[in-house]
């Protein structure tokens, strides 16, 4: 059975890059949306199947293993794939919002819609592979995979100052991923494996260890490359900006999902391997995110009259918390993180499908122009009022479960910094609550009487309904059933004793 779930995981990924291969050889349209379907539910229902079959005691070990071989093996790179507990949350999250990102866009009126679900399903086959990839040179190229086509979908067929936002994404995220390489590469080089498996790199390290200096020096080039990957306060400017020009399913996959692989590299890779430049960079990390990304974005977030900008702007900013629990030190933030993380890529996809959503019957995203929405699309306002109670934390919901594990754990770190990020949730509540009032309570405003007035609303159709029914039905399962994520990312975050010393040993639970 193990090995046919490895052959289902090697489906999942290569799915959708074969699907977009046959589509841009000249696929008849009628026949390449057809395709499209499949190659983006075969992920959904693998990784479904996976997450059903893994071990209830997995331990901290891989299941579904495989390897490739690439003819690079002289240089240690081999197409090494399988999920650990912290990996299994990571693949479900990718194959969900990438199935609804793709439903989405069948239904879209996307101009040359051939390229763009090309496109769309090379960056979904890409975030597959890095969380299922094993050797860490496979997991830095899946990222590149599905990141160059953000660039390109977002110039072509992004909205306002789509050009400018295309450009500024590509210096920012391309330094960024040359400063992660680099600290990757550092890691093969110093630890001695001549591999980039994960697995013998942490072996190496358990027997011969790295020098502290060594340590500091790698874990401080990792934090701030991802943290640009994540955006990280201050070199955060390029996210609101580029979310608010992508077109919608690139911004569901960019924002749910591909910004989370800075935050998973930090996890999987530099905590274990590096928990002495994780204690050294501790507090830098955890005063850059509860300061800036929770406190200075926050507000930034409350002063925003443009929707998109607004979710964009708050995305930033929980990306803060996910840094408070990485800087806590502990099995509890960390696991607090994965399930935040998880929750996060869905409530943000949901949003910003809601908003494209809502631009498409009010023809703004301008705040001040839309109001009482609701009478003419109820469901619609359902959604987006149920989407924002997630992303606020309401109990019930996913985002619940993982704020407060990081704050648990965050107060051991720190009770200052705690009272900072709790401050957020208040801040979260404002501006989410009042972008829902705006839209679709109280009185139209002119603009939009005259819109809706030429251009009467209809409410949500089903190919809008079910991406967004997938996602919110996603949230509130794991809302109400969180051990199904805790569980295997509890038992990855708590090695045997043989392995204490790779792992971050000063965490405490």
């Amino acid at each position: 059975m193990n090995s046919s779930n490895a052959q289902l995981l090697q489906l999942a990924i290569a799915t959708p890059l074969v699907a977009a291969l046959i589509i841009a050889l000249g696929l008849p349209k009628r026949f390449a949306t057809k395709l499209a379907l499949v190659a983006f539910a075969v992920p959904a229902v693998v990784a479904l199947w996976l997450w059903s079959q893994y071990p209830a005691e997995g331990g901290t070990g891989y299941h579904y293993l495989s390897s490739i071989d690439t003819g690079l093996a002289n240089y240690g790179i081999s197409l090494k794939l399988g999920l650990n507990g912290i990996a299994l949350p990571m693949f479900l999250l990718a194959a969900i919002v990438g199935g609804a990102a793709g439903l989405y866009a069948l239904r879209s009126s996307a101009e040359r819609l051939k390229t763009y679900l090309v496109l769309l399903l090379i960056m979904h086959g890409g975030l597959l592979g890095v969380f299922a990839s094993v050797d860490i040179f496979f997991f830095y190229f899946f990222h590149e995979l599905a990141l160059i086509p953000t660039f390109i979908m977002v110039g072509i067929w992004g909205g306002r100052d789509r050009n400018y936002a295309a450009m500024k994404m590509t210096i920012y995220l391309t330094v960024g991923a040359m400063l992660s390489l680099i600290g990757l590469i550092a890691i093969y080089v110093k630890s001695g494996a001549n591999t980039f498996d994960l697995i013998s790199l942490k072996e190496a390290i358990a027997a011969d260890g790295l020098a502290v200096t060594t340590q500091k020096h790698i874990f401080g080039v990792l934090m701030f490359g991802f943290g640009i990957l994540v955006s990280l306060w201050p070199l955060h400017t390029w996210a609101p900006l580029g979310y608010g020009a992508a077109p919608s399913s690139a911004a569901m996959l960019h924002a749910g999902v591909l910004k989370k692989f800075g935050l998973y590299g930090l996890i999987q890779i530099a905590l274990p391997l590096l928990p002495t430049g994780a204690a050294h960079w501790a507090w830098p990390l955890a005063v850059l995110a509860a300061v800036g990304n929770v406190l200075i974005i926050g507000f930034v977030t409350m002063a925003q009259r443009d929707l998109k900008q607004m979710l964009g702007y708050s995305s930033v900013m929980h990306m803060g918390y996910c840094f408070l629990g990485i800087a806590a030190l502990s099995t509890v933030g960390t696991g607090g993180v994965v399930l935040l993380m998880v929750a996060h890529g869905l409530s943000v996809a949901l949003l910003f499908l809601l908003a494209t959503c809502i631009h498409h019957r009010t023809h703004t995203f301008d705040l001040s122009e839309m109001g009482g929405l609701a009478q003419k699309t109820p469901v619609l306002a359902g959604f987006f009022v149920a989407a924002t109670m997630a992303s606020v934390g309401l109990p019930g919901f996913a985002n619940f479960w993982g704020e407060l594990t990081v704050f648990v754990a965050l107060w051991k770190f720190s009770p200052g910094l705690t009272a900072v990020a709790i401050a957020g949730v208040i801040i979260s509540a404002i501006y989410g609550l009042r972008a829902a009032a705006r839209v679709f309570f109280g009185p139209q405003s002119e603009p939009l009487q005259r819109v809706l007035k030429a251009h009467p609303p209809l409410d949500l159709g089903w190919g809008e309904r079910l991406p967004a029914l997938l996602l919110l039905a996603a949230l509130l399962f794991f809302g109400f059933y969180p051990k199904s994520i805790s569980l295997p990312v509890d038992q990855a975050l708590n090695p045997p004793a043989k392995v204490a010393d790779v792992a971050p040993v000063s965490f405490q639970r």
